[in-house]
């Protein structure tokens, strides 16, 4: 499912943290009351009301400050504004209206995005105390009360946060949910721009072009023969002991976001440069957010080769990509146009094979087959037992294992019984996941 993107922000030190605490129902950003504890954004999952979206926690803004580290924070909270579809504008019940503020509403009133005036801090149920009511001058119409340390009015909030979203959701009248998200990253210059703008170019059904007005100034909805897609271009990957220069660090940023957005990643490399070190950490971004993968090698037409030089491309890839096994690999060439029709079937395909669900039945044929084939492993006497296995989720598809004992459960048993799935069911360009689940073998059915 697509989720829209919701940026908290506001000035130093009002709670925007606690409040990201409070709705993701996790402690992912740390909350101190010295500001500018938060610099970087975090990413975390809402649910209300069986709807999901993705708020993006940022460091507090100071529009006038010329300190470094504060000027770094005003920046990457202005690539959250630019990348949301509502804001959320969190500030202070106790301080009351200051200059700050007012300059802060007034660069969000230049975004043209939907804003959320937030009073935190009402901390006490009842009558609405006579500073809540000075926040009207800011002029970002009503002002809604919240305690984020308590929760109270939480749920008002995300009424008025999902009240606001289906006008602002995809920008062309389209439910995003029907397009496939197609994250394409990679280091700098191995032609991902090159290779949307080919795909864009030739293709005569094209949706629309977002320049800026929900997401992001580089999403593109393509429709074809091969069905419906949002391109979402990202700026290079370096390794990050290069990132010094600050545009660099918020494409690095932006590119975690767009990843987090896709269902699918298209993994450039440089074909006349070969395979580095950089590809494998561009890579693990993708792996580690479960998202379906495609290895597509640029610049094919440049390079060199004979009969045989594919074949031993593709070897080495698999060897450089061992941790990826699974994932396709393609040839193509951004600037020549050769294989896109290729590249869309094997994009919509690894979207299915990310989104498949096995029955519980299938699965559990599976496992005695596997489970006679090679015996579970043993230690001091006491052999592993797996009652049986279920599928819990997808995106990635993840299996529940219950056994008798998590320990005796190696890596390498369930790398076995993985590569079983995968040998009646494909799941080709996805990862799997194992959830262990330790039960007394009392408690059988």
């Amino acid at each position: 499912m697509a989720r829209p993107v919701v940026a908290i922000v506001g000035r130093p030190n009002v709670g925007k943290s606690t409040l990201f605490n409070k709705l993701t129902g996790k402690r992912l950003a740390i909350v101190d009351n010295t500001p500018g504890v938060t610099r970087d954004r975090i990413f975390g999952d809402c649910e209300w009301r069986g709807r999901h979206l993705l708020l993006v926690d940022t460091g507090g803004i100071e529009p006038a400050s010329q300190d470094v580290i504060l000027s770094q924070m005003r920046r990457q909270a202005q690539i959250a504004i630019d990348s949301a579809n509502v804001i959320i504008f969190v500030v202070d019940l106790r301080d009351g209206v200051v200059a700050t503020d007012r300059e802060v509403a007034a660069m969000l009133q230049k975004s043209g995005k939907p804003i959320l005036l937030c009073v935190n801090k009402c901390d006490s149920v009842g009558d609405l105390p006579a500073e809540y009511y000075e926040f009207y001058n800011l002029g970002l119409g009503d002002p809604i009360p919240v305690s984020s340390v308590h929760g109270h009015g939480t749920g008002d909030l995300l009424d008025e946060v999902f009240e606001r979203l289906p006008q602002e959701f995809t920008g062309v009248g389209e439910d995003e949910d029907d397009f496939i998200k197609v994250a394409v990253i990679g280091k700098p210059n191995v032609g991902k721009s090159s290779l949307v703008n080919k795909i864009i170019g030739e293709e005569r059904m094209i949706v629309s072009d977002i320049a800026g007005t929900t997401r992001d100034a580089t999403d593109s909805f393509v429709e074809n023969d091969f069905g419906r897609f949002m391109f979402i271009d990202t700026a290079g990957l370096r390794r990050k002991s290069r990132v010094d220069d600050q545009v660099e660090k918020y494409s690095t940023l932006r590119t975690e976001l767009a990843v987090e957005r896709a269902t699918v990643c298209v993994i450039m490399i440089d074909g006349v440069e070969g395979f580095t070190e950089q590809d494998s950490k561009v890579a693990g971004l993708a792996l580690e957010q479960g998202k379906g993968c495609i290895i597509a090698v640029n610049k094919w037409d440049a390079c060199e080769k004979d009969g045989r030089t594919m074949d031993a491309y593709r070897k080495k890839l698999m060897n450089d990509f061992s941790f990826m096994s699974y994932a396709p690999i393609i040839f193509i060439s951004a600037k020549t146009g050769q294989r896109l029709d290729r590249l869309f079937e094997l994009i919509k395909f690894v979207d299915t094979q990310n989104a498949m669900r096995v029955k519980t039945g299938q699965l559990n044929e599976i496992l005695a087959a596997a489970t006679l084939r090679v015996q579970p492993p043993t230690d001091k006497g006491k052999r592993l037992k797996i009652f049986y296995m279920t599928q819990a989720s997808t995106r990635p598809p993840t299996f529940v294992c219950f056994v008798n004992s998590a320990e005796l459960f190696h890596y390498s048993y369930q790398r076995y019984l993985e590569n079983q799935i995968r040998e009646v069911f494909g799941l080709e360009g996805t990862p799997v996941r194992f959830v262990v689940r330790e039960r007394n073998e009392k408690s059988k059915h």
